[in-house]
């Protein structure tokens, strides 16, 4: 699953370079050395074509990463996390582009991963909300709560996390994914808003294709409460912050409201840029709390529009149903993952021992 933090290693990878290339491992590699894929491929390298800071995919790339591949694509160098990432026989992924010199380290994000998300709908909770309430019991017919409980201790070795992580985000972090860029005077600004929780080709289709009528892609992300109000449930999945990172770092959005109102005013219209389209998707209807449709002032004014896009069938409520239906799988891959975890912490502290010796 792509999600933000991938991005942030992404745009880390990219001011260390002029141009970054991002391998995306095929279904057969993940699910052979990793386990299931909550995404499947083809999701996978739209996501990573459609982030903003990568200029060139490669499809089916080779999980354990050769000085072949390398230069078969005029590669300078490989950019990964400050992490360990081995392979299914145990091997760092890395190692052999380490002992070349060809290799380079960027910061990982820490409070965010796929076992976190995955976790995250299993465990149906909630305290990963902003201001949010207390976490809930999983009510998923026939799971034993004792079975998904590791996912509360997210990817890291048991004991190193104590609960549902938390990703903190700053001022900072939204201003490096942010574009900075203003419209133009001329330019036709298009609003789209929604949740956008656990970012999708989906999402990036609609905005795609909203951007394509006009110059300049405003997006307003609703907060959690709101969210949470309209979808019940555990929704959202990801909290407000997550999920203004995670339309930020799309390279079809160019600014963000961060809390949204669920129904469009004429604040949204007027205050922060003039808006001249207001774009929805064509397959849903939604309503606002009070039963009033969310987009009665744009359609009074005659700016409102409706897309389809090739993904429509892609929702974030698919994403969960897939997780929930092959749920037996993915608590025995994190049964395995806690295992390797283990494994990768020790190769990690060995090789940090190596460094510190080296600079004694």
């Amino acid at each position: 699953m792509m999600h933000f933090g991938h991005a942030n290693a992404l745009r880390q990878a990219r001011a260390m370079g002029d141009y970054l290339v991002v391998g995306v491992h095929s279904d057969v590699e993940v699910e052979k050395n990793k386990g299931p894929c909550v995404m499947k491929e083809d999701e996978r390298y739209a996501a990573v074509a459609a982030c903003k800071w990568v200029d060139e995919v490669v499809k089916d790339a080779p999980y354990v990463t050769t000085l072949e591949i390398l230069d078969e694509y005029n590669i300078d160098f490989v950019v990964h996390g400050d992490d360990i990432t081995t392979a299914a026989d145990g091997t760092d992924c890395y190692q052999i582009v380490k002992d070349a010199g060809r290799y380079q380290e960027c910061k990982r994000t820490v409070g965010i991963s796929t076992t976190e998300l995955v976790g995250r709908m299993l465990l149906l909770t909630r305290d990963h909300h902003i201001r949010g309430s207390r976490a809930v019991k999983s009510s998923i017919q026939g799971v034993d709560e004792a079975a998904i409980a590791s996912f509360s201790q997210g990817s890291k070795p048991v004991g190193a996390l104590t609960g549902i992580a938390h990703y903190l985000s700053t001022s900072k972090k939204i201003i490096q994914f942010s574009s900075g860029g203003e419209p133009k005077p001329g330019d036709r600004v298009v609003y789209v808003d929604g949740a956008f929780d656990l970012f999708h080709t989906g999402h990036i289709e609609f905005f795609k294709r909203a951007r394509e009528l006009g110059d300049y892609l405003l997006v307003g992300v609703h907060d959690d409460q709101t969210v949470n109000a309209i979808k019940g449930g555990n929704f959202p999945v990801m909290n407000l912050q997550e999920r203004v990172l995670g339309a930020l770092q799309c390279r079809y959005v160019d600014e963000v409201i961060i809390g949204a109102p669920y129904s469009v005013t004429k604040d949204v219209l007027e205050d922060v840029y003039h808006v001249d389209v207001v774009v929805h998707g064509a397959s849903d209807r939604p309503i606002d709390i009070d039963g009033r449709d969310p987009y009665e002032l744009p359609k009074q004014l005659g700016i409102y529009r409706e897309v389809e896009h090739p993904c429509l069938g892609l929702t974030t409520t698919a994403i969960i149903e897939r997780i929930i239906a092959n749920r037996h799988v993915y608590i025995e891959r994190q049964a395995r993952k806690a295992k390797k975890a283990l494994a990768e912490a020790e190769a990690e502290q060995r090789e940090k021992e190596v460094k510190a010796a080296c600079h004694i």
